[in-house]
């Protein structure tokens, strides 16, 4: 009876730190993909600010 549970326990674990592989990579002081994103549309609408 417990077999099961276990073996569901342990795959669910195994696919919780694969799905969350991508935020542990994150390394201090390297901005993500998303935070680059981020920063390149703020400069281009400080550029567009600054032209009108």
């Amino acid at each position: 009876m417990l077999l099961p549970w276990a073996i569901f326990a342990i795959a669910a674990g195994v696919k919780f730190w694969r799905l969350t592989a991508l935020f542990r990579r994150h390394r201090p002081g390297v901005p993500s993909p998303t935070e680059r994103f981020r920063q390149s549309l703020e400069r281009t609408w400080q550029k567009d600010q600054q032209a009108a």
